[in-house]
């Protein structure tokens, strides 16, 4: 499936995502993606047990039962590099995308491109990027920073929920600085997350600790436009019956910053296979890393 590109664009998305025409997804599937079709990678259902051996080039941080999970390429022994921290989809885990078929080949990727990953817990399964659970990811990313040779860059990856949290950590008033943002069908708009369903709003009242909606001040979007402009990856379906795309990643994008960011457009349903193909983990490869150039030409000048 062919992935249209529109690069360094402010104000302007796809011409074929006119506001109203998103038809609603209904396409579920029930097994692991493998990138050629549109089943979800991230099938519904329980989470697999983790009570047996895990693997052992992977460190976990944090606390026991939402744990995240830190892996650092071998050339970190011997020369810096940067940190991606992933946010994972709602009712998932850090040793659910470490297990995943699919999502391997966009952490391999990273990789093998001289990124470290840690796979965060995000405070629990179900947190929408709330202040609680964010001073949780700061405090597993400090703890991560301690195990490898960093060189002072960190990016943040959000897919589906995640994407509040991924947004929200680049922010103002975030646990650490963030050069850049990825976000793969991801909710940015908390306000629509909430008035999504009754079973989201519930979880949503949870994490944030209140029975109304959560004021404009812990809206990620609406933060971010009260920010400067962000180097932004966004990657949205017109197929997304979970995640809007008009409401979340098109309305975020005109507030991308000019040059680096990236806007893939894509079709089937939420968390399809073609989100977790070699092009597209290039794609998201090559993101992170105009962004690690852009600061070395810096250095340089």
């Amino acid at each position: 499936m062919a992935l249209s590109v529109l690069s360094g664009a402010r104000a302007s998305v796809p011409s074929y995502f006119p506001p109203g025409t998103h038809p609603a997804g209904t396409a579920t599937g029930t097994g692991t993606a493998t990138g050629a079709g549109f089943s979800s990678a991230f099938p519904p259902g329980t989470l697999p047990s983790n009570s047996g051996v895990q693997p052992v080039d992977w460190l976990p941080l944090g606390p026991a039962g939402r744990e995240s999970l830190l892996r650092i390429p071998d050339s970190c022994t011997y020369l810096p590099c940067p940190l991606v921290v992933v946010s994972h989809p709602r009712n998932q885990s850090a040793a659910r995308l470490r297990d995943s078929e699919s999502f391997r080949v966009l952490i391999d990727a990273l990789l093998d491109s001289h990124f470290a990953v840690l796979l965060s817990g995000d405070g629990g399964l179900t947190t929408w990027g709330s202040p609680s659970a964010l001073k949780e990811v700061g405090q597993v990313h400090a703890a991560a920073l301690k195990r490898f040779s960093w060189n002072g860059h960190t990016y943040a990856l959000g897919l589906s929920m995640g994407g509040l949290m991924a947004l929200r950590s680049a922010l103002p008033g975030g646990p650490y600085r963030v050069s850049g943002v990825a976000l793969i069908d991801a909710w940015t708009d908390l306000r629509v997350a909430w008035s999504a369903s009754p079973a989201r709003r519930k979880e949503i009242s949870v994490a944030y600790g209140t029975q109304s909606e959560p004021p404009p001040g812990l809206d990620p979007l609406m933060q971010t436009f009260k920010a400067p402009y962000l180097p932004l990856f966004v990657a949205a379906s017109v197929n997304d019956g979970t995640v809007p795309a008009l409401t979340n990643g098109e309305r975020l994008y005109p507030h991308a910053a000019l040059g680096t960011s990236e806007f893939v457009s894509l079709t089937g349903p939420h968390l399809g296979g073609n989100r977790f193909t070699p092009d597209m983990a290039q794609k998201l490869v090559g993101f992170y890393k105009r962004l690690e150039g852009r600061v070395a030409a810096k250095a340089v000048k």
